[in-house]
């Protein structure tokens, strides 16, 4: 496979900012300019990178040029939905990179960073339209509903360990 995930460093952030607003303006925009801006996503991970108690952690994916193509973020669930202890805070790829395995490699990446830091359930906030639901339940994420049973694009894993064993078996 011609990429290779590692954990993010400082040095990543001009890359990983330009990366950020790339993907998001791809995944939300249909790749028209105009969400969020280089600076703002530079000032944010640079703020993300400040804090050092290893809270949270970011995975990047590189081509084969050293380019960053992808990445993911993990951090503490803030409890809002009680049950889970970790939050997949974001994952995206450029769409060029996409259905190459990317986001397995990234999901299951932070999936086994959680459990070694002893975190055994995940969640994530998405799009409830977003086209790339089906990935997370083609990994075992159970969609997570409202009160009055409507779904918002939640997805959570209960047991990290069940979702790793998957990881494995692929």
């Amino acid at each position: 496979m011609p990429f290779r995930v590692r954990s993010a460093t400082t040095d990543d952030i001009p890359a990983l900012a330009e990366l950020h607003v790339q993907t998001f303006n791809e995944t939300h925009r249909a790749g028209r300019p105009g969400g969020p801006s280089y600076e703002l996503r530079e000032r944010q991970w640079r703020e993300a990178f400040a804090v050092t108690d290893e809270s949270w952690f970011c995975f990047v994916v590189e081509d084969d040029d050293g380019d960053l193509v992808a990445f993911a973020k993990g951090t503490p669930h803030d409890g809002g939905v009680p049950g889970f202890a970790g939050e997949l805070n974001k994952i995206y790829a450029l769409q060029r990179v996409q259905r190459q395995g990317l986001g397995r490699l990234l999901l299951c990446s932070v999936a086994r960073q959680f459990l070694g830091r002893g975190v055994t359930s995940m969640l994530l906030f998405g799009e409830a339209s977003n086209p790339s639901n089906g990935f997370y339940e083609a990994f075992g994420a159970q969609r997570l509903v409202s009160d009055t049973g409507e779904f918002h694009g939640g997805y959570g894993w209960r047991d990290l360990r069940a979702l790793v064993a998957r990881c494995a078996g692929r």
